[in-house]
């Protein structure tokens, strides 16, 4: 059994139990609305009753700044928290059951093993981030104007990575226990100091939450690069998964 067929079985057992279509129904389901909302809410809040006189006309009219941006923000939110949900079983699970330890009777080594689990995912939230980029795309062309493809890819693609870096951290919680609970008290704990380091006035710039205003940057074309959050990010998905690795190659199942 290698790498590839325990991929193919991770991917087979998200189709099954219908994870991939509620990762892509959520992301598909916010890069639609994101333009919608960014159009529809200074409409709104003219609406509401009893408004003061003049505070209507101080509300701007909706921009393409404000797509992008709803879209980044939605994204950004249920992106990371989806991928927290979705990750912290994977391994844990898989030892609470037993599982784990049929497989690996099996000529597959842990690494393989932690690996698979990762690229599914990864598969998974490429796949779903891709339909909410053309659902998005596409709603703000018919709301505001076209935005520029190359610049929307990369932002995309920065946000993809950011994903990355969470589903790593998440995996390796996974691993450390043997319950699916204990998983996701420790991942939530992961994402609260992963985003607690990253606001740091300093430091913040090397954390993978400086991708998304990379991106928004580019989407619009006032990118400021953020290149050494990008690498931070990176060194980060290998060093979580090398840790878990390392931890889960000395476990007994």
């Amino acid at each position: 059994m290698n790498f590839f067929i325990v991929l193919r079985k991770e991917l087979m057992e998200q189709w099954r139990t219908k994870r991939l279509l509620v990762i892509l129904a959520v992301m598909a389901i916010f890069g639609l609305i994101s333009p919608l909302l960014a159009k529809l809410t200074p409409d709104l809040l003219k609406s509401i009753p009893d408004m003061p006189a003049g505070l209507a006309d101080l509300i701007p009219e909706p921009t393409l700044t404000d797509a992008v941006l709803q879209y980044v923000k939605n994204l950004e939110q249920f992106g990371i928290l989806l991928a927290l949900l979705m990750s912290m079983g994977s391994v844990a699970q898989e030892k609470e059951r037993g599982t784990a330890a049929m497989m690996l009777t099996h000529p597959l080594s842990r690494a393989a093993f932690l690996l698979a689990k990762f690229a599914a995912l990864a598969v998974t939230f490429t796949l779903s981030l891709t339909v909410a980029a053309l659902a998005c795309w596409y709603y703000t062309l018919l709301l505001f104007e076209a935005l520029p493809w190359d610049s929307f890819l990369a932002l995309n693609g920065l946000m993809l990575v950011g994903f990355f870096v969470y589903i790593a951290a998440t995996i390796l919680c996974s691993t450390l226990v043997r319950s699916q609970g204990a998983a996701a008290g420790l991942a939530f704990g992961a994402l609260v100091l992963i985003a607690g380091i990253g606001s740091l006035p300093r430091i913040g710039t090397y954390f993978p939450g400086q991708l998304f205003n990379w991106g928004v940057g580019l989407a619009l074309g006032a990118a400021d690069p953020a290149w050494p959050a990008l690498w931070v990010s990176l060194g980060l998905i290998v060093t979580f998964l090398g840790i878990a690795w390392l931890v889960f190659r000395r476990q007994e199942l």
